[in-house]
């Protein structure tokens, strides 16, 4: 069985969200790419999903604001997957700081 490539391991930590980047986090022990990614996408969309849920609670204007992050998660979900799958570990604003110390933790 072949193994998947470095690259598309680090996409698919983005896949479902924080779902994927926490399994990621359980079965790679090797890669700090893999890793730095996982870790990257635990936190953002772990953090996306509880501003979220913040938003729910906000009566109208919620809405209109849960809707933009949704858009604004999308966004991110899409960009951060492609620049993994081109080989680059890009950084977001201070979540990327976060993962990477997260990974120097371990």
């Amino acid at each position: 069985m072949n193994k998947i490539n470095e690259n598309t391991e680090a996409a698919l930590t983005y896949l479902v969200g924080f779902f994927t980047g926490i399994f990621f986090l359980l079965v790679e022990k090797k890669s700090p790419f893999i890793r730095f990614h996982a870790w990257q996408s635990t936190i953002t969309f772990g953090l996306l999903l509880v501003i979220y849920i913040i938003l729910g609670f906000l009566p109208i204007f919620g809405a209109f604001l849960a809707n933009l992050l949704d858009l604004v998660g999308l966004v991110l979900w899409l960009f951060l997957m492609w620049k993994a799958y081109q080989g680059e570990q890009y950084h977001l604003p201070y979540l990327g700081n976060l993962a990477e110390k997260q990974l120097k933790k371990e």
